[in-house]
């Protein structure tokens, strides 16, 4: 008989993943660019005339989506799994990226302040929705992998 005698699953089975092998691809990819658009969103206020408060907010946002997602990013490339809890807060910072320049106008219109311009407005609605679509995704994939008891970094 040539039957195994060993527990481990047969090529093609589910949980023939090893650890190491890293992150999908996709996932690597989607970080390096939320990362990216974390950068965008931080200088953005310097392409973009506009008020002090905002180009602080965006400053401080942009920053920390950027540092997290690269974070990610790293973490992927040295066989880590990704950590669900940074992309989760990369998708509530992308959020706050979206509806901040309406909060923060708010604001600044009711003490009579200059107010962001359009090209900065719609520069944060478009970055914070594709950031936090993706950081989302990644953040989801990453949960996913875990809950289907497939190994972790998998």
């Amino acid at each position: 008989m040539s039957e195994s005698t060993t527990n481990e699953p047969s090529a093609g089975e589910p949980g023939t993943e090893r650890r190491g092998q890293g992150e999908p691809e996709g996932q690597k990819w989607l970080s390096g660019i939320v990362s990216v658009i974390g950068l965008w969103i931080a200088v953005s206020p310097f392409v973009y005339e506009t008020a002090m408060s905002i180009t602080w907010n965006n400053l401080l946002v942009g920053g920390a989506v950027f540092l997290l997602a690269g974070y990610n990013y790293y973490r992927i490339i040295t066989a880590h799994p990704t950590s669900t809890a940074v992309m989760s807060l990369v998708a509530l910072l992308a959020l706050w990226t979206l509806v901040s320049p309406f909060a923060i106008a708010g604001r600044i219109a009711m003490e009579g302040l200059e107010v962001a311009a359009q090209g900065l407005v719609w520069s944060n609605v478009v970055s914070g929705l594709i950031a936090a679509v993706l950081a989302a995704y990644i953040a989801y994939a990453a949960g996913r992998a875990v809950r289907t008891g497939a190994p972790a970094g998998t």
